[in-house]
């Protein structure tokens, strides 16, 4: 297996006013969380290593921003209710689909079994209108993942099809008591609440990516967070925005980065400014400052993904901390995390060229992206031995970001060295910039099966930037115009 290389091991210190904290404990003020928090899926199952659940696709009225519209919905809410597990746990979904389209559901970055993967076509039939599917599978790794179709991916996330998939390690040592997942999203919608047609803009609002003009933190606009000043919380991040990027600033205070897709990495490192392209995870620790009584404003700043992304565009504001009128905690040492990672090497690994763009199509009418020249409903599979490891160089020659998602595995991105970059992190999400290559090592040492892997702006899977991997003995699934979407 390619995550059991020995176990993680982790040390924490974190001193408080003085002396060390025997235990976790909460520093933060009474129902800090309960303006942000998600809602949380009921466990049916009294087994303690089973998670047993109904999800149901729904059109359902929420409130976004003061309106009611009539999003799409897993079980009434947007996102969908968060599914806690612990690492190693069965998690058993009954799947029901009430939506008048057919759709799947994606376990994004989890290592499911292929006929677990929700890709219609593909992995499975897609589950039509009154249709159900049973989900069963065991969580492997401990971190952040989501859920969300891979049927009109573009459109049904753009309505609000998504949710978080918490996988927690009991034993990770981390310490911070004060948790919250955090999930970034927009959506697009009138006055009176019609979503926007996921066709916006033709041809051209396919190669942006479509953006929605409402950004939501947990399904809602510009939420309060309670905090007392100085002190730790860890947040648990996720973009599941079909098009946007949010690069997070909170007033210039640091950020403590301990984790990402793949959970904890081989140790912190601090930034000012967090990027989050769609479909990635953060695992962040903030110990957020200021006077009693203040405010202090959460917001993404412009990063520019591409023509259109920051022109005649505003700085967005995603969330407000409200600080208690306690006395503020004086500085205390921040966890010193570190996670046992073998890094991978590249010596011998099959290299596979993948080169992204966009050429004009039809008398420059309408564009589509291709992969080593040929969209997805007319690209060849790539091929993999079960066992195999390559290297996969990518290269973007389109004037647009590309955040890369494959489907069933963890890969490691190296530098033009093909040294893995540090600190050393397990991804299934990694932002390929405009006119710009990374290289990713993967091994696919189990799970044979079709594999897809694709741009994470779902506008441009959806105009053609996708592809599938076949791992192990036997026919690829043959690519089809219906399984792209």
């Amino acid at each position: 297996m390619q995550l059991s290389r020995g176990p993680v091991s982790l040390a924490l210190v974190l001193l408080a006013l003085g002396g060390p904290l025997t235990r976790a404990q909460t520093l933060s003020p009474p129902e800090w969380d309960a303006g942000v928090k998600l809602n949380e899926i009921a466990d049916s199952n009294p087994d303690p290593g089973v998670v047993e659940i109904e999800l149901t696709a729904t059109l359902a009225n929420v409130r976004i921003a003061g309106t009611t519209v009539k999003a799409w919905t897993y079980n009434g809410s947007v996102p969908g209710p968060l599914i806690r597990t612990k690492v190693g746990d069965r998690l058993i979904v009954h799947f029901r689909n009430e939506l008048s389209e057919a759709t799947t559901v994606h376990w994004h970055g989890v290592r499911v079994p292929i006929e677990m993967d929700g890709v219609p076509g593909i992995s499975q039939a897609p589950v039509t209108d009154g249709g159900s599917f049973t989900y069963d599978f065991v969580v492997k790794d401990a971190g952040l993942f989501w859920y969300h179709p891979h049927v009109m991916s573009a459109a049904a996330v753009g309505n609000g099809l998504y949710g978080a998939l918490l996988v927690e390690d009991p034993a990770d040592g981390v310490g911070v008591e004060d948790q919250l997942t955090i999930v970034l999203s927009d959506i697009g919608f009138d006055a009176k609440g019609v979503l926007e047609p996921a066709d916006s803009g033709g041809s051209a609002g396919t190669v942006f990516g479509r953006e929605g003009a409402y950004v939501m933190v947990n399904g809602k606009h510009n939420p309060r967070l309670l905090a007392r000043a100085g002190a730790p919380q860890r947040w648990r991040i996720v973009n599941a925005a079909k098009s946007r990027f949010f690069q997070l600033d909170l007033e210039g205070q640091e950020f403590t980065v301990i984790g990402t897709d793949g959970g904890l990495q081989e140790r912190p490192i601090r930034t000012p400014n967090l990027l989050v392209t769609a479909g990635e995870r953060v695992d962040v620790i903030v110990s957020p400052t200021g006077a009693p009584g203040s405010e202090l404003a959460v917001r993404s700043m412009l990063y520019n993904r591409g023509y259109g992304s920051v022109e005649f565009r505003s700085v967005e504001q995603l969330m407000t901390i409200a600080f208690s009128a306690e006395p503020a905690l004086a500085p205390r040492r921040l966890p010193a995390i570190s996670r046992a990672i073998v890094p991978p090497t590249a010596a011998g690994a099959t290299r596979v060229e993948m080169v992204l763009t966009l050429p004009p199509v039809d008398d420059k009418r309408h564009s589509e992206f291709r992969v080593n020249g040929a969209p997805f409903w007319k690209a060849k599979p790539f091929r993999a031995a079960l066992g195999d490891a390559q290297l996969w160089v990518v290269k973007n020659d389109t004037e647009w970001d590309h955040p890369f998602h494959l489907h069933g595995f963890f890969f490691m991105p190296l530098d033009d060295q093909n040294q893995p970059l540090r600190p050393l992190a397990w991804k299934d999400t990694v932002n390929v910039p405009m006119k710009s290559t990374v290289r990713l090592l993967v091994t696919f040492d189990e799970r044979p099966g079709t594999w897809m892997f694709h741009c994470h702006i779902l506008d441009h899977a959806d105009g053609g930037l996708m592809g599938t991997v076949h791992v192990g003995p036997g026919d690829p699934v043959a690519h089809t115009h219906h399984s792209a979407h």
